[in-house]
């Protein structure tokens, strides 16, 4: 599927349309959401963002008429056996319509193609949401580690 086609979700609203085409992200008004209102991202300044942008598969869900991007989640891949789903997040005047949850089932079944081993995640209060597409706890916690440099 070429990443300008508009993508597929069972549960996405009728006044939206989900696309991985990156020529379509409103760059500024995604910057704007994450820097101010998601909990992880929280002051990240406009060029790292982009230089995020820049290296993801990126998903943005769009109102039909206006063209108006209301969503957007980011996947870091090697489109081979890994994926990190993060930067997800739906506009505030948009939330409650299920465009989160068809968002992140685009992306999911976006990827599955790769055969990736595993697509991960990490979320502080959306578990729920999660776990209705497939998502678990991690089975070995204990064998994961990071390391963090800021």
């Amino acid at each position: 599927m070429s990443c300008t086609e508009p993508l597929s979700s069972p549960t996405l609203p009728r006044m939206y349309e989900i696309s991985a085409d990156q020529a379509r992200l409103d760059v500024p008004r995604i910057h704007e959401w994450l820097s101010t209102d998601a909990y992880w991202a929280l002051g990240r300044p406009l060029a790292k963002q982009e230089a995020a942008i820049a290296g993801s598969l990126n998903f943005g869900a769009y109102h039909r008429e206006t063209g108006e991007q209301h969503g957007y989640a980011r996947v870091v891949t090697d489109r081979a056996t890994f994926a990190w789903l993060c930067d997800v997040y739906v506009d505030r005047a948009a939330r409650g319509r299920g465009l989160g949850t068809a968002l992140v089932t685009a992306a999911r079944d976006h990827l599955a193609p790769y055969g990736l081993r595993r697509i991960m995640l990490a979320t502080a209060d959306a578990h729920g949401v999660y776990a209705k597409l497939g998502f678990e706890p991690l089975a070995e916690p204990d064998k994961w580690m990071a390391l963090g440099l800021q």
